[in-house]
């Protein structure tokens, strides 16, 4: 699986030969130098360019050209070589662009000996820069490993040599594009015009990220491991200099990757056209961008690209927030390693030189950090821009509950895809929230947790009260968003200490039967559904489904427990696991209020039930990440606005419609 890096996200390497292949887009130079461990180069001959293209280990390309292959040996490599950067750079003389602005973004694939693709990185972000340094491959703790550097000059090859620590950097610069113009008219040419260059980015929108329990609740580990994200890039297309044109329809939402085969085989149709991004109107200042579209997303239906465009935001935010962490974990570990430089040397630790030193260091810190969180603001107002237009278009399902959809509900004639089930954000951009969005029907049950979440002071009653309206919601919302009679609500609350929040559900008769009360209440309801779940999975495998007995419901259920494990013996646990593990396959789903501590009796008997279910809470929380790069989403419940009656409205418009279903 390829690993797609950000800026300062790394990858291991198997320390094989390895070739890195560079797309570009436009000609190019492609070079490397070797470095020690604190990433200088020892001289000039310790680069590899277009006038001395092999080195020990490494082999470079001998002109500028938009395509390149670097052939890397680890093995072969001097013994005090810990470090490799792989630079690109711009042709020098007359007519060549003088920046990478407006330019395609560089591509890089770092690859095995098999061809495989190991890891691969988009360089974005560069304006007025020449040169950069792409990658860097480096030696730690005896394995080799790939990072995303991304840190471009606006000086070319001389400040990047010089920064790197080269006395020569200017000589040696010159000696370069003095070479690569005398073979200019061997140059390869640019490819023409057409999709995204790279096969990542042709890859369609998947199944959203459904907010995995952070890797298990652990932190994340110090190289995070290879990501294989199916959304977009996180730079929009187009130019993005300041003045210039924004383009929302972003490299990963290309038409092309949403193609399926229609129901009943043959030849898919042409793939869906995205929505036309608005051109400014004649009031927008010189310079004004491009104005998001609500369903600029592939598609089908708006639906459909209205649910691929919030999961767009959702991996956009995910991995400018990493891009900027990446960047900032960059600069700092760039100062640390210029500071120790300082104080190696005991006798240049003191005095104006080595007050200078640190000045500097500081300086390039500080630089980087604030290029990195002007990248991010840049990014998170875009995606800002787009959720705006984004959230009042949204259908029911996907809504929030003040959101004016709701008040004209009218019982749907077909499933949606997904299902909103509150909203996610990040510490770096709380402003910005984005729906958590799952699919329908579901295939793994909920969970809203009534304990104490960490480190919360809340009072226990309170948040039991909140878990109790959030799971009625929940139902509520669930029930409405499927054609009358599709899907039946049964509830349990063993003691009756839901019936408040109960009270829309039961008054407006949606519910087949009364909440289920008491252990007997709990036996039975349990017993009627694993026996459900027992003929429909026997008569599917049989393919008897014409066998089943005419009085079962065959509509899906939602079995919604309250307080958990009040109320259960061993059966009731067992058939409950069994529930969970097995419903969601014939229409069975589970929606479970519970503290855990509370059901710590049952000791580990319950521990795959709580891995099986999604957990969600009564209150904001950040125990949720997305499974590209791990972020500790802040999960915030969707709240009924106090005092509104959108909720008993929309239960008495599906009580209705339910009605009016079974005659």
């Amino acid at each position: 699986m390829t690993a797609e890096l950000v800026r300062g996200q790394n990858h291991p390497l198997p320390g094989t030969r390895m070739e890195i292949r560079v797309t570009a887009g436009t000609p190019v130079v492609a070079g490397a130098t070797l470095n020690d461990a604190q990433g200088r180069i020892r001289g000039a001959e310790w680069a590899a360019h277009p006038a001395a293209p092999r080195l020990p280990g490494v082999e470079v390309s001998r002109r500028a050209a938009a395509v390149h292959r670097l052939a890397l040996d680890p093995g072969a490599l001097p013994e005090d070589v810990e470090r490799v950067s792989i630079l690109l750079a711009l042709p020098a003389g007359a007519g060549a662009p003088t920046g990478f602005s407006g330019l395609p973004a560089p591509f890089l694939a770092v690859t095995g000996p098999d061809g495989t693709e190991i890891a691969s990185y988009t360089v974005t972000g560069l304006t007025t820069e020449s040169a950069v340094v792409a990658l860097e491959l480096y030696l730690r703790r005896g394995v080799w490993k790939v990072r995303a550097v991304g840190q471009g000059y606006a000086d070319g090859l001389a400040a990047l040599f010089a920064d790197q620590g080269l006395a020569e950097a200017h000589t040696l610069a010159a000696a370069v594009q003095e070479v690569v113009a005398a073979g200019a008219d061997d140059a390869v040419a640019p490819p023409p015009e057409g999709p995204v260059r790279h096969a990542a980015a042709s890859r369609g929108t998947a199944e959203g990220p459904a907010a995995a329990p952070r890797r298990g609740g652990a932190s994340l580990p110090e190289d995070p491991p290879p990501a294989d994200p199916p959304g977009r890039s996180v730079a929009p297309s187009g130019d993005t200099s300041p003045g210039g044109t924004i383009d929302y329809r972003h490299p990963r939402r290309a038409p092309a990757a949403t193609g399926t085969a229609p129901p009943g085989g043959g030849s898919p149709p042409p793939a869906p056209p995205t929505q036309p991004t608005a051109e400014p109107g004649p009031e927008a200042g010189a310079g004004a961008g491009a104005q998001p579209v609500a369903g600029d997303a592939p598609g089908w239906s708006l639906e459909e690209r209205l649910h691929n465009q919030v999961w767009g935001i959702f991996e956009d935010l995910a991995r400018s927030v990493a891009a900027y962490r990446s960047a900032v974990d960059f600069a700092d570990a760039r100062r640390e390693r210029e500071l120790d430089g300082v104080l190696a040397d005991p006798q240049a630790r003191v005095g104006p030189a080595a007050a200078e030193a640190r000045a500097r260091a500081e300086a390039k810190h500080s630089a980087l950090a604030e290029q990195a969180r002007a990248a991010l603001e840049r990014d998170a107002a875009q995606l800002e821009a787009e959720a705006e237009v984004v959230e009042p278009a949204l259908p029911p399902a996907l809504a929030r509950w003040d959101n004016p959809v709701w008040h004209a509900y009218r019982p749907p004639t077909e499933r949606p895809l997904a299902l909103r089930v509150g909203d996610l954000s990040l510490p770096e951009r709380a402003g910005l929230r984005v729906p958590l969005l799952v699919r329908l029907p579901l295939e793994r049950g909920l969970w809203i947790d009534s304990g104490r979440p960490r480190g919360g002071a809340a009072d226990a009653d309170e948040l039991r009260r909140l878990a109790q309206s959030t799971a009625a919601a929940l139902a509520a919302r669930v029930l409405a968003v499927h054609p009358p009679g599709e899907l039946t609500l049964r509830i349990i609350d063993p003691a009756g200490a839901a019936a408040t929040a109960l009270l829309p559900l039961v008054e407006s008769g949606v519910l087949p039967d009364p909440p289920a009360a008491g252990a007997s209440g709990v036996a039975r309801t349990l017993e009627r559904l694993t026996q459900r779940v027992d003929l429909v999975r026997m008569a599917v495998r049989s393919g008897a489904t014409d066998a089943l007995p005419p009085d079962l419901d065959l509509a899906d259920q939602l079995l919604v427990v309250h307080d958990f494990p009040h109320g259960f013996d061993d059966r009731a646990v067992n058939q409950l696991r069994y529930l969970a593990d097995e419903g969601p396959a014939v229409g069975v789903s589970l929606l479970l209020v519970a503290d855990r501590d509370e059901a710590r009796g049952f000791g580990p008997l319950l521990d795959p039930l709580w891995r099986a279910l999604l957990r969600l809470t009564a209150v904001p929380d950040d125990h949720l990440a997305d499974p590209w790069v791990g972020h500790a989403w802040t999960y915030e419940p969707l709240r009924v606005p106090v005092g509104s009656q959108v909720v008993p409205q929309v239960l008495r418009h599906a009580a209705a419609a339910r009605r009016a279903a079974h005659g």
